[in-house]
């Protein structure tokens, strides 16, 4: 994840992503959770809060579930090898295949001024590419609708082996949880939850704040009154009801038949969120930043013998004097 907020990662990261890495971490996967530092600086336009921010991020990690015991927990940059295969991948990546990548083509037509775009929104993909295979993974979890964004990682991967005549990099999968239902949660608005669209419930919130972004959140238009019938479908309050409420059945079908008001509804969801929410909120506050500065060194001590050893391999592919 992106460093990109002071609040840290919402409701929307937990479920599209963090949910999945806990249970595959629980399964026995060996994960490598990178807070992605020089990502952010794409698009992060005041680096003031960029350090605690990564700071925050890797409290949600934590309090979410992600052992640093078992979990290597780092920092993007504190791993220079990330940089290094980054400059090797770019030599042999084609720069077509870098213009074709829908998320470059939507993010340049949101620049505004006379500079072109830089070349790091250009070169994401590279990047993401060395974060991936510089841990040789099995796979990566990833939502359906974000697969087709690391398909060129494994295209530099084939690319870098036949160029070179070496295996040091295999196809890695897609890790994609077979119920999706929960990565598709709303922001309070009903458009996607994005921290730039201010439309999020973060996990660093109080009950109190979480309450009131929820008497806020979009319901049915058509619904003014309680007897008004609801539509759960099209309402953020019953999206949240759905996932966190153990009764969302009852409660969809009475909102349907006019026996229950958005108030009511609202009530409801703060309470199940804040119930929910509760264990990882109280962990979350536990943890002070000097933890998490340990937690980081660790992890980042981890991912480095890892990524060691692949930078020993494309060296010794690419015929590179050894120092």
């Amino acid at each position: 994840m992106r460093p990109t907020n002071p609040r840290g990662g919402h409701l929307g990261n937990y479920e599209g992503a963090l949910r999945n890495w806990v249970n595959l971490q629980n399964e026995g996967y060996d994960m490598f959770c990178m807070v992605a530092d020089w990502h952010a600086l794409t698009t992060l336009d005041d680096t003031e809060s960029l350090a605690q921010n990564t700071i925050e991020i890797t409290k949600d990690y934590v309090a979410a579930g992600i052992d640093p015991s078992k979990s290597a927990i780092f920092v993007q940059s504190h791993v220079k090898e990330h940089a290094e295969l980054h400059v090797l991948f770019s030599m042999v990546t084609p720069l077509g295949w870098l213009e074709r990548t829908p998320t470059y083509k939507e993010k340049k037509d949101e620049i505004e001024g006379v500079e072109r775009e830089p070349y790091g929104l250009l070169g994401y993909p590279v990047l993401q590419t060395a974060d991936i295979l510089l841990y040789r993974p099995y796979g990566v979890p990833v939502g359906r609708d974000q697969a087709p964004h690391l398909e060129i990682g494994n295209d530099i991967g084939l690319r870098f082996n036949r160029l070179f005549n070496t295996d040091v990099f295999e196809t890695y999968k897609y890790l994609i949880p077979e119920d999706e239902t929960r990565a598709k949660l709303p922001g309070l608005d009903m458009r996607k939850m994005s921290k730039s669209y201010d439309n999020c419930i973060f996990l660093s919130e109080t009950e109190d704040e979480t309450a009131a972004k929820v008497k806020s959140a979009y319901t049915t238009p058509s619904k003014i009154k309680k007897t008004d019938p609801g539509i759960p479908e099209g309402c953020a309050v019953c999206q949240y009801l759905k996932i966190y409420s153990p009764d969302w059945q009852t409660l969809w079908d009475e909102d349907r038949k006019g026996e229950r008001g958005c108030m009511q509804n609202k009530t409801a969801c703060i309470e199940a969120i804040n119930e929910y929410f509760r264990p990882i909120r109280e962990r979350r506050n536990a943890l002070t930043n000097d933890d998490v500065q340990d937690i980081l060194k660790e992890g980042a001590k981890k991912a480095r013998e890892v990524a060691g050893e692949t930078m020993d391999k494309v060296r010794s592919a690419m015929g590179l004097l050894r120092d």
